[in-house]
C-alpha cells in the first residue's frame, strides 16, 4: 500500500500540479478571474468568492453575512424571487452557497456550454439584490432556527461555539458564523443593505472556473458580464489580531447530551501569520501524526490501545485567514473520565515534545497527506474551491502548487519543535462538555460545527 501511494503521488505531483493549467485574469473594476482546465468531462463549476464573513463583523451586527447569504436568493429587478434557482435547475445544473469566518461564497455545477447563464445570474445579484423588508423577517426567522438546531441543540456544537468564544479575547474567530441569537434579533434590514452595499462588489471578488472550458472564451463572457460593474473601492478591514495568552483557560458547557466530551484548542500560527515558514506544514504533519486513519496515534493507541477514548481526533487548517487553534478532541470510552482522556491526550502531547518521529512514521503520514490531496482532485468542484479559499483569505492559488514540497521538507525535528512550542499551557483552552438530562421529546442533535451551507 505504500509503495502504491508513493507511485500515486509522484505521477500526481508531475501530471497534475506542475503542468495545471491555471489562468488568471483581472478586470478593469477589480474582479479577479481564476480559470482551470479540465477536460475529462464536458461540466464545469463556477464560483463567485466575496472576502467577507463572519470574522468581517464585530458585536452587534454577528450573524450579518450568513443572513445576507440567505437573502442573495431573494431576487433581483431583473430575476424575482426564485427564479435564480429556477433557471439553473432548467438548465440541468446545481446551485447553492456558504459562509465561513474568512469568505462566503456561491456555486453552480452545469455543462459546460451554460456557463453563461451562471455569469448572467451572478452578475446581477452581484450589485443588484433586492432587499424587501418582509422577506428578511421571514429569512431571519429561518435562520434563527437554524441556529436553534445546529448549534443550541447540538451539544458538541454548543461546545466547540463556546471553546471558540473563551479562545479569542481581541480576534474576530470568537465571533460565530452563524451569529449570536441576540443579534440575529435585533437585526435589520438595513444593516443588511448596508453590509450588501459594502462588500459585495467586483473589486471584493474572486471568480472561479474549473472544467471543460477555453479560459479566453471564459474571460471574454467575464468582461461581457462582470465588467460593466462598479467597483467598491473597498478599504482592507483592521488587523484585529489576538492579544497574547497568559495561562490556561477552562470551560464547563452543561447542556442536554448523552455522552461526555473534550475538545482541547491551541492557539497556532498559520501560513499568512507564522513568523517562520516551514511551522505551518509541520502543524500540519503533526496533527495527522495524532490523527490521519486508523494507524494513526490516537485512533491506535488511545481508542484501540489503552480503550481510554470511544474516539479522539485532531484538527488543524494551515489556510485560515488569522492565527487559528490546533484542536484535540475526544468522547471517554466506558469506565473512562473526561480526565482520563485529558491525561492520555497530554501523554501523547509530551512523547512528540521529548521524541522525534521515526522516519519510517513521517514517510507514511506524509505518504497519507498527499493521497488524500491527489483523491480530492477528482472533484472539479474542490478544485475550485482549492482555488477560491487561497484566493479569498489572501494567499495565492500558486500555494497550492508549492504543497507537496512544503509537506516533504518536514522534518522530525521540526514535528517536534512545533509540538514544543506551540501544544502548551500558555496557549490552551480547555472545554468540557457535562452532560444534563436529556428530554425523550427533545433529544439532543449530533453532527458538526460552525461553518453553514443553505
Amino acid at each position: 500500500m505504500r509503495g502504491w501511494l508513493a507511485l500515486a503521488v509522484g505521477l500526481f505531483t508531475a501530471a497534475s500540479y506542475a503542468g495545471s493549467q491555471v489562468h488568471e485574469f483581472k478586470l478593469d473594476n477589480g474582479l479577479k478571474l481564476i480559470v482551470k482546465e479540465d477536460h475529462r468531462a464536458p461540466v464545469m463549476v463556477s464560483q463567485v468568492w466575496y472576502k467577507v464573513g463572519s470574522s468581517y463583523e464585530h458585536d452587534g451586527i454577528t450573524g450579518l453575512s450568513h443572513v445576507l447569504e440567505h437573502m442573495m436568493f431573494k431576487g433581483t429587478k431583473a430575476h424575482p424571487a426564485g427564479e435564480f434557482s429556477r433557471i439553473i435547475a432548467e438548465n440541468g445544473g446545481r446551485e447553492n452557497a456558504f459562509t465561513s469566518r474568512d469568505y462566503t461564497a456561491y456555486f453552480q455545477t452545469m455543462e459546460a456550454s451554460r456557463l453563461p447563464v451562471s455569469f448572467e445570474l451572478e452578475a446581477d445579484r452581484m450589485r443588484n439584490l433586492v432587499l424587501p423588508a418582509k422577506e428578511f423577517k421571514k429569512e431571519v426567522q429561518v435562520v434563527m432556527e437554524e441556529r436553534r438546531m445546529r448549534t443550541d441543540d447540538n451539544p458538541q456544537a454548543l461546545t466547540y461555539e463556546q471553546v471558540n468564544a473563551t479562545a479569542y479575547a481581541s480576534s474576530p474567530y470568537r465571533i460565530p458564523t452563524i451569529g449570536w441569537m441576540g443579534d440575529l434579533k435585533s437585526m435589520r434590514v438595513e444593516d443588511l443593505r448596508d453590509w450588501y452595499a459594502k462588500w459585495y462588489a467586483p473589486d471584493n471578488a474572486t471568480v472561479v472556473v474549473v472544467g471543460d472550458v477555453d479560459p479566453q472564451a471564459v474571460y471574454r463572457l467575464a468582461k461581457k458580464y462582470f465588467g460593466p460593474l462598479e467597483p467598491s473601492h473597498i478599504v482592507a478591514p483592521k488587523p484585529r489580531r489576538e492579544i497574547a495568552q497568559h495561562g490556561p483557560k477552562r470551560i464547563v458547557v452543561k447542556a442536554p447530551a448523552k455522552l461526555p466530551s473534550l475538545l482541547m484548542g491551541y492557539k497556532a500560527p498559520v501560513v499568512l501569520t507564522a513568523q517562520t515558514d516551514w511551522e505551518p506544514y509541520a502543524l500540519e504533519v503533526l496533527a495527522s501524526v495524532l490523527d490521519g486513519g486508523d494507524s494513526a496515534r490516537l485512533s491506535s493507541r488511545l481508542v484501540r490501545g489503552k480503550a481510554v477514548a470511544a474516539s479522539a481526533g485532531a484538527g488543524y487548517d494551515a489556510f485560515d485567514r488569522k492565527e487559528t487553534l490546533f484542536l484535540l478532541s475526544g468522547i471517554p470510552s466506558n469506565g473512562h473520565t473526561v480526565g482520563d482522556l485529558e491525561k492520555a491526550l497530554r501523554e501523547q502531547i509530551r512523547e512528540l515534545q521529548d521524541k522525534p518521529i521515526s522516519a519510517a512514521e513521517l514517510a507514511r503520514v506524509k505518504a497519507q497527506i498527499k493521497a488524500d490531496k491527489i483523491y480530492e482532485q477528482d472533484s472539479i468542484f474542490y478544485q475550485a474551491m482549492q482555488i477560491g479559499m487561497l484566493e479569498t483569505v489572501g494567499l495565492s492559488w500558486k500555494d497550492a502548487e508549492q504543497y507537496f514540497s512544503r509537506i516533504d521538507a518536514v522534518t522530525p525535528e521540526q514535528v517536534r519543535a512545533v509540538a514544543g512550542k506551540y501544544l502548551v499551557d500558555d496557549r490552551l483552552t480547555v472545554g468540557q462538555l457535562a452532560p444534563q438530562p436529556v428530554d425523550p421529546k427533545h433529544p439532543p442533535r449530533e453532527g458538526g460545527v460552525d461553518g453553514h451551507v443553505r
